[in-house]
């Protein structure tokens, strides 16, 4: 995996080349990732669905992430994102189905790495639920979901804490989870990263 190839792009958002995963990641160039939300509403409640990385996975293993996303490799168009919803969540979406969110652009720095990303962000709303969803173990551990409100409140400081609901996943086993989680728990992007998100989201809603 650290040997796929991307493309690379300098601040203007201007294709400069093409590098290894490892050295995009080593060098801070910028790249394109695709992100995709999924949001359900249930009893007039919107509810946005959250992945756990496996434990497995090199970087921010164990913590929440967005509900499908991955890296954009070099011969991809962000058409073909929508890959990553289908080998992660095991649901099958035409890229005609998701609402674009816009572009994202943030750099989280870590001690062993530095990430650049060009985010393509994208919504899935629909109706569907937990029981929908069948994931890929070696990404994928496990899938919950908050209310919006909950979400939104969580990263503007509102509360410190929010109730979750889901299910974890190991060796094709289902166990379902419930209890409270907090910032902590997530991958640590910026809190205005997850407010930016939630504004968009709500904006597109209306």
């Amino acid at each position: 995996m650290e040997q796929e190839l991307l493309k690379v792009f300098d601040e203007n958002e201007k294709h400069t080349g093409i590098a290894s995963r490892a050295d995009v990641h080593t060098y801070g160039y910028w790249h394109e990732v695709f992100h995709c939300w999924f949001i359900s509403r249930e009893s007039n409640t919107d509810y946005v669905y959250i992945q756990l990385r496996s434990d497995s996975k090199k970087d921010y293993p164990g913590l929440f992430d967005i509900t499908a996303a991955g890296h954009l490799l070099a011969n991809e168009t962000v058409e073909d994102g929508v890959r990553e919803i289908e080998e992660e969540l095991g649901v099958t979406l035409r890229f005609d189905q998701l609402s674009s969110l816009g572009i994202m652009k943030y750099t989280n720095v870590q001690q062993h790495f530095i990430d650049k990303e060009m985010a393509n962000v994208f919504l899935n709303q629909g109706s569907f639920d937990l029981e929908d969803f069948t994931l890929q173990e070696e990404e994928v551990a496990g899938i919950i979901k908050v209310t919006l409100k909950d979400f939104e409140d969580l990263w503007l400081g509102e509360k410190e804490q929010i109730h979750m609901q889901g299910f974890t996943v190991k060796d094709n086993t289902k166990k379902w989870i419930e209890g409270n989680i907090g910032k902590n728990h997530f991958v640590p992007h910026q809190s205005l990263f997850y407010e930016s998100v939630v504004e968009r989201i709500k904006h597109h809603m209306g």
